[in-house]
């Protein structure tokens, strides 16, 4: 049986209301992906994402938005509840549990990245300006190429090169699979 390709995501949400923190803190540091209603992005939850796929968590709507961690999928989209609950802010009249409308997905924290990636110097980075992100994408849910993927969690790790030692760098990206061949950065943090 074939491998099934692992894809790549941008999930947005406001830290006062579900923080990348909060996922840390939840049992097994996993939580479902609730309250998504946009077509758009929940057809992502239901034909899209599957589980190992990686996740960019985003923190949005505060003074520096950015990417601040990064959780992978553990379970394949399913009918949302919360809309089906009367007193859920999520609350949708016209689902059912027949037709149910909204899905959601099972994700779990995996590490927080060195250093936060500023929607400012997502924008400011040629490289990314093909992103939905970047394009003024209002969808909480958005496909990251693996081009991006790489881009982002090399500027999460690099920020850190002139205080944290470059094996740690080099740890990180090679959990997450980032080629830092051909990216300069010191090789280890001088002591202070």
């Amino acid at each position: 049986m074939a491998q099934q390709e692992r894809n790549y995501w941008l999930f947005k949400t406001e830290p006062g209301c579900f923080s990348f923190d909060d996922l840390k803190n939840r049992p097994n540091m996993t939580e479902h992906w609730d309250g998504v209603r946009n077509y758009q992005a929940r057809n992502f939850l239901r034909d899209s994402i599957k589980p190992c796929d990686l996740v960019l968590f985003y923190h949005s709507n505060i003074a520096e938005p950015a990417v601040v961690g990064i959780a992978e999928v553990v379970r394949e989209g399913y009918p949302d509840f919360t809309a089906l609950d009367p007193n859920s802010e999520h609350f949708d009249p016209k689902a059912t549990t027949i037709n149910p409308i909204w899905y959601m997905v099972d994700v779990r924290y995996l590490e927080k990245m060195p250093c936060s990636v500023t929607l400012e110097q997502i924008k400011n980075n040629p490289l990314l300006s093909e992103m939905p992100l970047v394009k003024r994408s209002r969808l909480s849910i958005q496909p990251v190429t693996p081009e991006e993927w790489r881009i982002i969690t090399i500027m999460g790790a690099s920020k850190k090169r002139r205080t944290k030692p470059a094996s740690e760098i080099t740890q990180f990206s090679q959990q997450y699979q980032v080629d830092l061949s051909g990216y300069r950065f010191n090789r280890e943090a001088p002591e202070r």
